[in-house]
């Protein structure tokens, strides 16, 4: 049995879409913060960088995260670019110089730790928190698995459990918090053995990163990434090459996620409604099928459609805007992802016997 977007959209409206869009709800935070003045951070050097994937092995270790599919060893695995996941919170790139054709360059890729998060400001039940430390970390018992927080990140980085059935969560670097108030290093930089990686104070990192340009002009580009990209990170870095070149976003600007978001975020709660109301959709229909039958439903289904679809128009398309606009593809997977258990969902109430009726017709039909 196939099932069509405008019919899905029609269940999630019987279920109280409607309700949702037209009530009034908490918006995500639009207060903006610029960070703490002596946070921490941490200074990656890519002209220091082998490539070696000992941050990674650190880093596993120190979070017991899953074990790797290839060991860490195994350097061919830079043969590809690769992203950050649920179980792997750092990954490094290998990168060939565009001019030589063979010079290669390494980058390290984990949460930059903004020090006014995109993350943050999305999340609705503030999740997502900015610590003293700089780090940017993560409470999974508040989270409602919306996943705004990855649709808002610019630098793509927060990834979800798609594999945990019960109890999923965002994951992410956390710049090792727990170590850090403990005094310790955060495990990649630990690991480190060429001090491609420096843990301190920001403001002392910046001046450890100018030193460095200002001593080796030929080695440096003249821009310390994160000092100011997005309203500053905790998470900065050198470079011998443009940072376009090492898969870094140029066109970011300087402006706080806060500040270009704070329109948009007032109908967070509206979009992040769709989830539990999809689910409770889905509820819905169950419960009802040994009620009605299947032309009384088809026949509520459209008329639950048009009253929903005239109510949210209007405000869905502001809200989706901006989410559009940064990351659609992202919105795209997540409601085919969800249609395709509802079809299967609804699929298998249609195969199903009608229940209690057909028992009781059964035994008059024996009396």
């Amino acid at each position: 049995m196939s099932i069509s977007r405008r019919k899905f959209l029609g269940w999630m409206g019987a279920a109280g879409l409607g309700t949702v869009m037209s009530s009034t709800a908490n918006s995500a935070s639009n207060k903006h913060f610029s960070g703490y003045p002596q946070s921490d951070g941490v200074l990656f050097d890519a002209t220091r960088c082998i490539g070696c994937r000992k941050c990674e092995e650190g880093c596993n270790k120190v979070n017991a995260l899953p074990g790797p599919d290839e060991p860490f060893s195994d350097l061919s695995v830079l043969e590809k670019e690769r992203r950050t996941t649920a179980k792997t919170y750092t990954v490094v790139n290998r990168y060939i110089d565009r001019k030589s054709g063979k010079e290669v360059h390494y980058r390290k890729i984990q949460c930059n730790h903004c020090l006014e998060p995109a993350c943050a400001s999305a999340c609705f039940v503030t999740a997502f928190t900015k610590e003293k430390t700089g780090a940017v970390i993560y409470d999974s018992s508040v989270c409602v698995g919306c996943r705004y927080c990855m649709i808002a990140c610019p630098f793509e980085i927060p990834t979800y459990e798609y594999d945990e059935a019960f109890t999923p969560r965002v994951m992410k670097c956390t710049m090792c918090h727990p170590r850090i108030l403990k005094g310790l290093l955060p495990g990649c930089v630990e690991a480190c053995p060429t001090e491609a990686l420096t843990f301190g104070k920001r403001q002392e990192l910046l001046q450890i990163g100018r030193e460095r340009i200002r001593k080796f002009p030929e080695r440096y580009v003249d821009h310390i990434y994160g000092e100011h990209e997005m309203g500053g990170t905790s998470w900065l870095h050198l470079s011998a090459v443009p940072f376009n070149e090492i898969g870094m976003r140029e066109d970011l600007g300087n402006t706080p996620a806060p500040k270009l978001t704070a329109g948009a975020l007032s109908y967070v709660p509206m979009v992040v409604g769709v989830w539990p109301v999809l689910l409770g959709g889905i509820y819905a229909i169950n419960k009802r099928k040994e009620k009605i039958s299947q032309q009384e439903k088809a026949q509520a289904v459209s008329e639950a459609l048009e009253k929903a679809k005239e109510e949210a128009k209007a405000e869905m398309a502001q809200a989706m805007k901006f989410a559009e606009k940064q990351k659609e593809k992202a919105i795209e997977k997540a409601v085919s992802q969800a249609l395709e258990e509802a079809a299967k969902a609804a699929e298998k109430d249609a195969s199903e016997p009608e229940g209690e009726d057909a028992e009781k017709k059964s035994s008059k039909e024996d009396s």
